[in-house]
């Protein structure tokens, strides 16, 4: 069991790490695009502790990695507060800051992939940058699931017509019972991991 919570505080920091990366490019691309709100509530910040949802940020994670033996890891921070309407272009720029955090994720990993190509980098750090590259592959890969609130959904609100995009809203209150329902069915062994390695192997990481 100490094994088993050390391996988790590991991996939760390499989790914080790239949910703080994640979080801070929504604030930031929103910002840039117009709306104030992620800045003035303090989200516009590398401080992992401003992200922070006790439940979701460290109690799931916790439960998931004690129960499936420390095979996975997963977690969300508090979403960013934004006010599309704020946005300059709310139905185009909803897209963009939908997509900001998975491809900060992506961008983070593929930089980690190059530092992982030097041979300088000592061979305990390797460890380190290889989860390191894992976790923010399948953070951005998760987030692009389209179902309301991960990111997906908000680019996909943003590509569908205005009464389409605001019947498909209505469906979040219910999106993770949604998204635990799909993976009871398999769906991320299935669609996600397959994805993730893919993308992995893309970094010449798999």
């Amino acid at each position: 069991m100490l094994e088993l919570i050390i391996s988790f505080l590991i991996s939760f920091f390499f989790l914080m790490i790239a949910m703080t990366v994640h979080e801070f490019s929504h604030a930031f691309v929103a910002y840039k695009l117009g709306d104030n709100t992620a800045k003035y509530s303090g989200r516009l910040t590398l401080n992992p502790l401003s992200h922070i949802d006790p439940v979701w940020t460290f109690i799931i994670p916790l439960f998931l990695f004690i129960s499936t033996g420390g095979q996975f890891i997963f977690g969300a921070a508090k979403p960013v507060p934004i006010n599309y309407w704020a946005l300059r272009n709310p139905k185009r720029d909803v897209i963009w800051v939908g997509l900001s955090g998975p491809l900060a994720n992506f961008i983070l990993a593929f930089l980690l992939s190059l530092l992982l190509k030097a041979h300088f980098i000592p061979e305990n750090f390797r460890f380190i940058i290889d989860s390191l590259i894992v976790i923010n592959v399948i953070l951005g890969v998760f987030n692009l699931i389209p179902i309301p609130p991960l990111d997906g959904s908000r680019v996909l609100m943003g590509l569908l017509p205005e009464n389409l995009a605001a019947q498909y809203a209505m469906i979040e209150p219910f999106g993770f019972i949604i998204i635990i329902l799909l993976f009871s069915m398999g769906a991320f062994r299935f669609f996600i991991l397959p994805l993730v390695a893919l993308i992995l192997e893309l970094l010449g990481v798999a």
